[in-house]
């Protein structure tokens, strides 16, 4: 657990601490004095009586009590000087910035296992080893640059990758993103990314704490504990942008289906993010744009007004914000738009975007902005000025500061020209303003945090299904893929409307099936694994003539163990399947069937159990919703009852850990009704 002797310790000692401020030991002394450390600092080197101006001792054994430590030593002393530390100098924080352990090889991994005995018996906190330190506003213990401004009004930033870390600092400093608390985790040994951001959930001082948090995260270890402090979080307020690498993929493996096949580690990230309310970034711009949106005020709304001095970027920034969904509504006739040109020059634009030529005046940037505020109805403002570089425009820069100071409604700043007016910019950011030099990483940073759904209370069964119930056919069931009456049960007890069906294992069953059913009919081999690429499914069977014919037919086929008859259904074709992803649970997937499926693998993942809103939201998130909700005459689905499904499936994983993989491809909707047509289910106890 993290403590405040980590966070604000009163004495450090840098044990390898050097003169020579190229290596770490000696940089992390430099970092600590540049920028004021105002406790007792002291370091350890047996050859040096003074490091940089501070005592240096031979041994700790010579040091009063100390709060911190950092370690910049060889691996192998580590565990030694933790050791002495705890026991003899009182030390309950440690930063071990030194490498060669867990990332290393096994014997690495032992060792760091063994400090972490030692940290833990003392009840001490431990971040690293293997990392570049730790930032907070009372001391810099890190042996890198640079070192942001540290305050409350930034953004806490938590990385499992010390020079990752510096590499997203380097991004976003230059927009004028500020942090509050840095922490490099390194190879979490004792605290990992999850722990941090329990701490900082569990210490969450509205006006106080940092609102923003920021994530680089390497390995999720405790998915649960990522999910409950995230989403606790953004419901006090707070905003969470995350980059999770490293799972692009799961490896390859065999799959029996498409779920198998589309599901991996990605996929349970992708629901991990989603059902928390993490605005999830694959890149170090990306990740420090969104920060720099959520620095501005909360959009709220879709409609926004583009003013700009430059035709082209406005219309760059146009297109990306609706592609994200967001609207650039045109600007209605009024007395109010007619006043507002007449305030321009002649040839300026009061559409939208609003474009006030490249002569436009810092007065005149005032009066549109005056008119977004107060008379247009739009949500937001973007306000895009560069520069020639033929003169200063810090009265322009002065002017959109101090409106985003008192306009109620969010204006971001894009101020491009970061090398003509660099010190006009700087000036601006000065004033703690954040800059998005680039439009369309802004219009896609700014849809991306829009359509990112907000964490909600924990799932109610609303679905009526009976645990008992459901474990009583799970009890019954051998491993593996489950025969038809066992996924017809657990259809049934979770509400899943499903076709009729009935096995046949002679001609004459398969008759009575298909009368009882009613024609037309599909008939489809029980078996094999692949009915379709056997030639294992009959659409459309018509008559009991056909019904003989096609039993001999499919019974010929290898590994057939009977022939399912089934009711002919129409509509769409609908995918939804689930996987259980070790540590995340049952991972669902829905999405329209065939092609959408199998070759544009347009899905959209959850983690079980959902709720109502969370699966609307997964729907609403593919690319094939247009299509869903029907498209140029063309019909479409009861998105409502999919969605229903969709929970129903959620709530039945929820109370069978046992199904390992469920395929229901296709079911088929119309705006009537939606029906399973095809299912298997994977099974292991």
């Amino acid at each position: 657990m993290i403590n405040e002797k980590l966070l604000q310790p009163k004495s450090i000692v840098v044990v390898g601490a050097s003169n020579n401020i190229s290596k770490p030991g000696g940089k992390v002394v430099k970092n600590l004095l540049d920028h004021h450390f105002e406790g007792d600092l002291f370091a350890i080197n047996p050859n040096e009586s003074k490091v940089q101006g501070i005592p240096s001792f031979a041994d700790v054994a010579e040091l009063p009590e100390v709060d911190l430590a950092i370690l910049a030593i060889p691996a192998k002393f580590c565990l030694q000087t933790v050791t002495d530390l705890a026991e003899h100098n009182n030390t309950k924080a440690f930063i071990i910035i030194s490498a060669g352990f867990g990332e290393t090889n096994e014997a690495g991994k032992i060792l760091e296992q063994q400090i972490v005995e030692v940290v833990e018996k003392h009840q001490a906190c431990l971040i690293g080893p293997n990392c570049i330190g730790v930032m907070t506003p009372a001391h810099a213990s890190v042996f890198t640059t640079p070192i942001p401004e540290l305050t409350s009004k930034g953004c806490d930033f938590i990385s499992g990758s010390g020079a990752t870390a510096v590499f997203i600092m380097e991004s976003g400093i230059p927009k004028g993103l500020r942090f509050a608390n840095v922490f490099s985790v390194g190879n979490s040994a004792q605290l990992g990314v999850e722990d941090v951001l329990a701490y900082l959930d569990e210490t969450y001082e509205e006006g106080v704490s940092a609102r923003v948090k920021l994530l680089y995260i390497e390995n999720i270890n405790s998915p649960d504990k990522l999910l409950l402090h995230a989403s606790s979080l953004i419901k006090k307020g707070c905003k969470i942008a995350a980059i999770k690498a490293g799972s692009s993929s799961a490896g390859s493996r065999a799959a029996s289906s498409h779920t198998g096949a589309l599901t991996s580690s990605d996929a349970a990230v992708e629901a991990l993010f989603r059902k928390a309310g993490i605005v999830r970034c694959y890149g170090r711009e990306e990740l420090t744009t969104v920060a720099g949106v959520f620095m501005c005020k909360e959009l709220v709304g879709e409609k926004l007004a583009i003013i700009t001095h430059a035709g082209g970027p406005g219309v760059m920034l146009t297109d990306a914000l609706e592609d994200g969904g967001l609207k650039i509504p045109e600007i209605a006739d009024s007395q109010e738009k007619a006043s507002l040109l007449k305030k321009l020059f002649p040839g300026s634009s009061v559409e939208n975007p609003i474009d006030f030529l490249a002569t436009g005046t810092a007065e005149q940037l005032g009066h549109i902005i005056d008119a977004c505020e107060n008379d247009f109805e739009v949500d937001g403002m973007a306000v895009i000025y560069g520069s020639p570089g033929l003169f200063p425009i810090g009265d322009v820069y002065d002017v959109l500061s101090g409106k985003m100071q008192i306009c109620k409604k969010p204006i971001y700043p894009i101020l491009p020209s970061v090398i003509n007016v660099k010190d006009d910019v700087s000036h601006f950011l000065s004033h703690g303003n954040v800059n998005f030099p680039d439009e369309v990483l802004l219009g896609r940073a700014l849809t991306k945090v829009m359509n990112t759904p907000k964490p909600l209370d924990n799932a109610i069964n609303e679905s009526g299904l009976c645990a008992d119930a459901v474990q009583a056919v799970i009890a019954k069931t051998q491993n593996g893929y489950q025969p038809p009456e066992v996924i017809h049960k657990l259809f049934d007890l979770a509400g899943i409307p499903r076709v009729k069906e009935m096995v046949a294992t002679t001609e004459s069953e398969a008759v009575l099936a298909a009368m009882s059913i009613g024609f037309p009919v599909v008939m489809k081999v029980i078996g094999p694994v692949h009915k379709t690429e056997v030639g294992g499914v009959i659409l459309n069977v018509r008559n009991v003539t056909q019904v003989r014919k096609e039993f001999h037919h499919l019974f010929e086929i290898e590994n057939t163990e009977g022939v399912l008859i089934a009711q002919m259904a129409s509509g769409n074709e609908l995918f939804l399947g689930a996987t259980y992803e070790e540590k995340f649970g049952h991972v669902v997937l829905c999405g329209m069937g065939g092609i959408y499926v199998e070759v544009m693998k347009d899905v959209a993942s959850g983690l079980a159990p959902l709720t109502h809103s969370e699966a609307r939201s997964m729907v609403q998130s593919l690319k094939s919703y247009k299509i869903l909700k029907g498209f140029r005459k063309q019909n479409g689905i009861n998105i409502e009852k999919y969605v229903d499904i969709i929970v129903r499936l959620s709530w039945l994983l929820r109370y069978a850990t046992e199904i390992k993989e469920i395929d229901i491809n296709p079911l088929l909707g119309n705006k009537n009704e939606i029906l399973a047509v095809d299912a298997r289910i994977r099974i292991e106890h």
